[in-house]
């Protein structure tokens, strides 16, 4: 009897290991998925404009509308601005004029295009023209 107990121990024992390796095997690329979502969502994040608490009130206050396309372009064109060393633009679209803070990518104010003629610009070290 104690030979097939101790033939059964040894058959626990080498099953319990074989389970550990395969657990120790699935966990690392479950990690490095998560990992990798995480970082491409980083990414993403990074590049796409916030819109400070006053540009979004100046927005709603003057009615102007911008499209997701053209946000997309404005996000397009301040990160090519801020790989240039332009830390602050002003962005000229056909309804607005926006101060952006290239260095921390968000808005900080918005005025209609109209308002924009008569207004003098100062800390601003760049202009994109959409």
């Amino acid at each position: 009897m104690n030979k097939a107990g101790d033939s059964m121990h040894r058959i626990q024992f080498q099953h319990v290991s074989l389970q550990s390796f395969h657990l120790q095997q699935n966990v690392k690329p479950t990690t490095e998925k998560k990992a990798a979502s995480f970082n491409e969502q980083f990414e993403i994040a990074k590049n796409e404009l916030k819109i400070s608490k006053h540009a979004n009130e100046r927005l709603r206050e003057r009615n102007i509308h911008i499209s997701e396309q053209e946000w997309k372009k404005v996000t397009d064109k301040v990160r090519e601005a801020r790989s240039k060393g332009v830390n602050q633009p002003l962005v000229l679209m056909e309804q607005a004029a926006l101060i952006v803070s290239a260095k921390n990518g968000t808005v900080i104010t918005v005025m209609e295009r109209d308002e924009a003629k008569e207004q003098l610009f100062t800390n601003i070290d760049g202009t994109i023209v959409l």
